[in-house]
């Protein structure tokens, strides 16, 4: 293997680029319907493009409990301060809710996997001559000791017409979806990705709900923590969605990790994640029906009177 700086592409997916462009049959990851679909719009496929980076992201330092004062979550200083990850920490994400706060830094280490699997797809897409890429998927691998790939791949997709576009755009809507948006005077306009993480220490309160004892009754502290960790992704969702400068979004997945962790003293700590990804769009065409190339339609009087 042979050394790569992490510029460009890697070797092994730069070889794959070099056969696709020799004149290997162009691979698709789409359904019949979708690519039926994406021809009648003037597009068609040039090939399957991916990107995946490996990341080690874990916690640093030890910082007692993780309980202070009322058990209030605190800002700048508080419990993302204790547990630096990756480097400063950065701004604290929480709302301030009971018992729970956030980490920014590991958070901003989960986008950055996120946005270079995609960077690293989009480039493959441009490698292949492609304007967007189709139908994407996105997974994280937990490859353990803290270690985890992020994939994105999809079908890259070049517009039959001599003008290409300014930036290459990514949809993690399936291609007749794509289609459907065209003709109905949308376009996309890239893969959005929002989440947040936040952690609340176990007191009594959460300890006595959850116990064995305790019998069929919600345990408020974890609902608190997930409903604020879905919230605040949501929040970013659209926060990202409106940094593309797009009308809107259309949503794909919505997950949620939790773990515990051993924060010392024989304590615990309920970690929660959140993350929501869909496709950013903008409106192209005021109309009821875009300007875009028509799907053949079949006659269905006589065939005598067909031309």
């Amino acid at each position: 293997m042979s050394d790569w700086s992490g510029q460009g592409l890697p070797p092994a997916a730069a070889a794959r680029m070099e056969r696709a462009r020799a004149g290997s049959a162009a691979a698709s990851l789409l359904s019949i319907n979708g690519q039926a679909g994406l021809e009648g719009c003037g597009f068609r496929v040039v090939g399957e493009v991916m990107g995946c980076v490996v990341e080690h992201i874990g916690w640093e330092g030890w910082g007692g409990c993780g309980y202070y004062g009322q058990g209030y979550g605190a800002g700048p200083g508080g419990f993302g301060s204790q547990f630096g990850l990756g480097g400063p920490v950065g701004t604290v994400t929480s709302s301030g809710g009971a018992g729970y706060t956030g980490f920014g830094a590991y958070a901003e280490a989960l986008y950055g996997g996120y946005d270079t699997a995609l960077l690293r797809m989009l480039t493959e897409c441009q490698a292949l001559g492609g304007d967007g890429v189709v139908g994407v998927k996105l997974t994280v691998t937990n490859l353990g000791n803290d270690n985890r790939e992020f994939l994105a791949y999809g079908t890259a997709v070049r517009a039959d017409s001599p003008t290409r576009p300014r930036n290459l755009f990514a949809a993690t809507l399936p291609g007749q979806d794509v289609a459907k948006l065209l003709h109905g005077g949308w376009v996309p306009a890239g893969v959005v990705v929002g989440l947040s993480i936040a952690i609340r220490h176990d007191d009594w309160a959460t300890v006595r709900q959850a116990s064995m004892m305790a019998g069929n009754t919600e345990v408020s502290g974890y609902s608190e923590l997930v409903h604020h960790v879905r919230a605040d992704a949501r929040r970013q969702f659209q926060q990202r969605t409106a940094a593309y400068g797009a009308d809107g979004s259309m949503s794909s997945f919505m997950t949620l990790d939790i773990w515990e962790r051993e924060a010392g003293e024989n304590h615990r700590d309920h970690v929660a994640l959140a993350s929501m990804g869909g496709t950013a769009i903008a409106r192209f065409h005021e109309g009821v029906l875009a300007p875009t190339s028509s799907l053949s339609i079949l006659p269905l009087d006589s065939p005598r009177r067909s031309t």
